[in-house]
């Protein structure tokens, strides 16, 4: 049993983590480095000075370290960006350096001989730091530390490495490098304001920090082994070891449950694209036709609000990627009886601009092959025909785009294309983007999944019945007047003058309408009683007035003022008219 397509976005939207709560929790990471192994070289440099000036000498210390890790650690992930991508043996010389991590990790007399050269440099640093002025001296002293305490920052620091080496060193990454640094200075500024205290608590935590640090190491050289056996190719996005850390572990998950929940497993492949009832835009593609490239299947149907607002961004994609090697395939599943209809689905991609090959798929075949369970929902297949990534819902576009750009490069064996960044899409109409603002649920008005009716009549399944309008709708509520026939899926008018009300919350109000006789109906529509005027959809004037011309959503309101409940209603001047769900947004 497949979610409603509403259910789905809603669960899909608590997964998500804010770009605020990324960069608070980088910073918490770097505030937790206080309580490492590695931080002890760097504590005598901060010490050295605490009985002087804290704005002159302590503060200088802490900017020069912070700008000098910030640095050194963008320069690692260019670096590291540019092994992944050149050829094997940049993939080998990668994995050498992260065996090296993993070892020093385990044997501390190890690591402590990979840093003397970091030691010997600091000193000399150091050095040339007291022949200058006070504060020359302490931001020269900052620069020292910077380079002593870059080498060991810990898991936070090697997940956004790791993740700048896959997707590209960007600012985005540059940023959270340094919001890290920020969070282990501000930890350091409080050991020179208490240093006591937290010296004894952090000789406390040594202890359990020392055997954190080895298992990571452990778990480190056991990815490379199986990075150098080709069971992943993709081997910085799959390490295990950050679940091993105990606080920082929390961190860590927390960063990563976007990526962990939506990429799947690459030992599962594409199913079969068969059973369909019909291909439009192409002739009809098989899987096996597709290796070599990469494969974007979207779920999809026309009268689905969510759907149309990713439409502008497929059609970039298919634009900017399509002679790369991406294919897209829009899944048609129909929700509704109207959507199985081809004379439907040929307006609905004409009006809409869809040019990609669009699959209708009216007996749930290909939606059951892929255990598919939602509306919008998109699968991306690499140049192996392995399912590489899943995403239920709109939003999370430029993980998306990465995903297919990273694809891209895998297929074309590292190879740059032809266009770097991401596309820059505003729909408008049905196909604009969503607002955060709170809005009612999406609404069916078919007796099958009914909810928050309120004539005072009781429904009689799929029988005319005369239904009115209570003096006051609650939040939410809707009902009808007039004389309509509830069936299971969709109301219809059985005589002119009916209309539907709505009490709802949001910026758009949509409603998905058709004709049973196939021919124009005419409507109008009020807002709180009166006439939209500037708050009319795209779908009818200022007056409110309408016409429905073919089975499709139709968007009513669209508020340019600020978010509060209203009363939406809609009369129909023609008999016939069919009402099947309200979306908001």
């Amino acid at each position: 049993m497949h979610e409603h397509r509403g259910d789905a976005i809603r669960e899909n939207a608590k997964k998500e983590l804010t770009p605020m709560l990324i960069f608070f929790l980088v910073y918490l990471g770097g505030l937790l480095t206080i309580f490492s192994p590695c931080v002890l070289p760097v504590l005598p440099f901060i010490f050295a000075r605490s009985d002087q000036s804290f704005l002159r000498n302590g503060l200088p210390i802490l900017v020069g370290m912070a700008a000098t890790f910030t640095l050194l650690a963008s320069f690692a992930a260019v670096g590291g960006a540019w092994l992944v991508q050149f050829n094997q043996y940049g993939r080998y010389a990668a994995m050498l350096l992260l065996l090296l991590l993993g070892v020093a990790l385990i044997f501390p007399a190890f690591s402590d001989r990979l840093m003397r050269p970091f030691v010997t440099l600091v000193g000399r640093i150091e050095h040339q730091a007291d022949k200058q002025s006070s504060l020359k001296g302490s931001l020269l002293l900052g620069v020292a530390v910077g380079f002593l305490w870059a080498p060991c920052a810990g898991p936070i620091l090697g997940l956004v490495l790791a993740g700048a080496a896959l997707n590209g060193a960007n600012l985005y990454s540059a940023v959270l490098l340094l919001v890290f640094a920020v969070g282990a200075a501000t930890s350091l500024a409080l050991v020179l304001f208490a240093g006591g205290k937290i010296l004894k608590l952090m000789k406390r935590g040594l202890g359990a920090e020392q055997w954190i640090r080895r298992g990571l190491g452990i778990a480190v050289v056991v990815g490379v082994l199986v990075i150098a056996l080709g069971w992943d190719t993709r081997f910085l996005s799959q390490f295990s070891f950050l679940s091993t850390a105990t606080t920082e572990h929390q961190l860590v998950s927390k960063l990563t449950t976007k990526q962990e929940a939506s990429n799947l497993s690459k030992t599962s492949s594409m199913p079969p694209l068969e059973g369909t009832t019909l291909w439009l835009n192409s002739p009809p593609l098989k899987s096996d036709m597709l290796r070599g490239k990469v494969v974007l299947v979207d779920f999809w149907t026309y009268s689905c609000i969510n759907c149309l607002r990713t439409l502008p961004y497929l059609k970039a994609w298919n634009e900017k990627y399509g002679d790369q090697g991406l294919v897209i395939i829009g899944v048609h599943t129909p929700e509704f009886a109207f959507e199985k209809e081809q004379h439907n689905v040929e307006q609905a991609i004409h009006d809409l601009g869809v040019t990609y090959p669009v699959a209708m798929d009216n007996q749930y075949a290909i939606w059951n092959a892929f255990k598919n369970d939602a509306w919008p929902a998109h699968y991306l297949i690499d140049a192996q025909g392995m399912i590489r990534q899943k995403h239920v819902g709109k939003g999370e576009y430029q993980d998306t785009e990465q995903m297919i750009q990273i694809l891209l490069k895998e297929a074309h064996h590292g190879e740059q294309l032809k266009s770097d960044g991401f596309v820059n899409v505003e729909g408008t109409g049905t196909t604009a983007a969503a607002t955060v603002m709170e809005h009612s649920p999406e609404t069916f008005v078919g007796y099958a999944r009914q909810e928050n009716f309120a004539s005072p009549e009781a429904i009689k399944k799929d029988v005319g019945v005369l239904y009115s309008t209570p003096t006051s709708l609650k939040p939410d509520q809707w009902s009808l007047n007039g004389k309509w026939i509830i069936s299971a899926e969709e109301d219809v008018l059985q005589t002119a003058g009916g209309t539907i009300s709505f009490s709802f919350q949001g910026r758009d109000l949509h409603l998905v309408l058709g004709s049973q006789n196939q021919k124009p109906i005419r409507f109008k529509v009020t807002l709180d009683r009166i006439p939209p005027g500037d708050d009319h959809g795209t779908d009818i004037d200022s007056r409110g007035n309408g016409v429905i011309r073919e089975h499709r959503l139709y968007q009513l309101i669209r508020l340019k003022g600020k978010n509060s409940m209203h009363t939406f209603s809609i009369k129909f001047l023609d008999t016939g008219a069919e009402a099947f769900a309200f979306t908001f947004g």
